[in-house]
């Protein structure tokens, strides 16, 4: 094999998960390492997907909405994924506008509130 792969720890440490992330993600089949024995090995596919769901959850998608895409790949190819990717990006940038919306009323309420009451200690 000429692929470089690496090991559980090595994985853990080359993202910054816990163990128990990553035995999740593999749990819930979103990585499947080769496995010699009890060792587990990661090689560049099982990288570029981790890289994925990272950036997947840091954009605020669930496991499964993740998870549903990676199969998109698996199943029907690149183009289908990409397509895919546009319509989850589209519905999360509106769900984070809306709560950017939620946010600024908040924070407006709070500050108006915090200004109400130095008006009162004045």
């Amino acid at each position: 094999m000429s692929d470089t792969r690496i090991s559980f720890k090595e994985m853990c440490a080359k993202f910054d998960v816990t163990p128990r992330t990553l035995r999740y993600y593999e749990y819930i089949e979103l990585l499947q390492p080769e496995r010699e024995g009890r060792s587990r090995f990661y090689g560049s596919r099982e990288c570029a997907r981790m890289t994925l769901i990272l950036r997947g959850r840091r954009f605020g998608f669930s496991l499964e909405d993740i998870r549903q895409w990676l199969l998109i790949y698996e199943r029907d190819g690149t183009e289908a994924q990409m397509r895919t990717w546009i319509d989850l990006a589209d519905g999360q940038l509106a769900e984070l506008a809306e709560q950017r919306k939620q946010l600024d009323e908040t924070m407006a309420e709070l500050t108006r509130l915090r200004d109400d009451v130095k008006t009162e200690l004045k």
